[in-house]
């Protein structure tokens, strides 16, 4: 490879990842409030939470990439026309044919990377993390009940203090509940129970044995004693239970053959984004030319306006194919086809030079 096509290669991969860097920062505040929110509602176990964090990340990678690709593609572009570097690079004969090679050397390498991970590790990373869920819900420790300690619940759902937990995490012990409505308090004592999880999330305490009092919270002497052989608690409900046959947890590969609409909107959906982030990179050269006196910023609102709009249609277009309002044959095909021809033409035609029509004129005349 040339200096010249190294030392442009060079530009734009530090451009890129540190605008990768940046991209990253944003989404891990973004992702680890989410995964605190659901922690405080008690719909994921606090133990889980810097798994998710990552798995998260994984599966937002093939939307992040992209953006990532036509921000540090336009920065590095941007800063050669700012510093009159393309400019002289011009000069010399070098045009958007010969700069082609530094540019796909940057941008094929990211689209392979994620093209990997809308197809394969994104989807693998959300069936772990449901699975991981899932799982967790069905266990006491996890869920952050421990024996011989007091235990509150999230979203104020009470406190719990168990005296005994079988190896599995669901069966337990000399079980102790409090719990406040309002100006009402409720006691529930058990000498066993078990932990059950429904389909929808929902999460019970099959208590047995027990007694359960209801008073008033300050002074008073409504009081009511009751006494029972079976009686149910119901925990913060968690994620629904993991289904394997969801399209957003399937392999690609079984995608394939799957005639449900879902189903061919998922593919679609994850076959997307490396078309897309081909498009993006191509895009960013001819977006990024500035002339001396030309606003810096212009071109870089135009292409971050169009990866929000292409990636807008794209989860719209799934959920078109889903719903059977486009034909799961036409796919995603009438976005990233047109979309990618648009780049290659506007990347192939940066810098040409146009006559003037009086020339033109004056042809036709003579």
């Amino acid at each position: 490879m040339p200096k010249l096509h190294r030392y442009l290669l060079g530009e734009l991969a530090q451009s890129t990842f540190a605008a990768l860097v940046v991209l990253l920062i944003v989404s891990v505040g973004g992702v680890i409030t989410d995964v605190l929110k659901d922690i405080a509602n008690g719909r994921l176990p606090a133990g889980l939470m810097f798994s998710q964090l990552g798995l998260v990340l994984l599966n937002w990678l093939p939307l992040i990439l992209p953006l990532a690709l036509l921000l540090g593609m336009m920065l590095g572009m941007g800063r050669l026309y700012r510093d009159s570097e393309m400019p002289v690079i011009t000069s010399v004969g070098i045009g958007p044919k010969q700069l082609l090679r530094p540019v796909l050397a940057l941008v094929l390498p990211v689209v392979v990377v994620v093209a990997l991970c809308s197809l394969w590790l994104g989807p693998m990373a959300e069936r772990m993390s449901r699975q991981m869920i899932a799982e967790a819900n069905r266990n006491l420790v996890v869920s952050g009940l421990e024996p011989g300690s007091f235990t509150e619940l999230p979203g104020g759902g009470g406190v719990v203090y168990i005296g005994a937990m079988s190896g599995d995490g669901t069966g337990f012990s000399r079980i102790f509940i409090h719990r406040q409505d309002g100006d009402r308090q409720d006691i529930t004592t058990a000498r066993t129970g078990r932990l059950e999880v429904e389909d929808s999330g929902a999460r019970y305490l099959r208590l047995h044995d027990g007694f359960q009092v209801e008073g008033p919270v300050d002074e008073g002497l409504d009081y009511r004693l009751m006494r029972y052989a079976a009686n149910e608690v119901q925990l913060p409900a968690g994620e629904a239970r993991y289904d394997p046959e969801d399209p957003d947890v399937m392999p690609t590969t079984e995608l394939v053959g799957d005639p449900r609409r879902a189903a061919a909107g998922q593919l679609h959906f994850r076959i997307a984004p490396p078309l897309l982030a081909l498009a993006f990179g191509l895009l960013a050269v001819p977006l990024a030319r500035t002339t001396p006196r030309q606003a810096r910023w212009g071109g870089m609102v135009i292409g971050v306006l169009g990866y929000l709009v292409g990636m807008s249609l794209a989860q719209m277009g799934e959920r078109w194919i889903a719903s059977g309002r486009i034909a799961p044959e036409l796919g995603l095909w009438w976005l990233s086809l047109p979309l990618l021809a648009l780049a290659v033409w506007m990347y192939l035609g940066d810098g040409a030079l146009r006559r003037p029509r009086r020339s033109r004129r004056r042809e036709a005349t003579a």
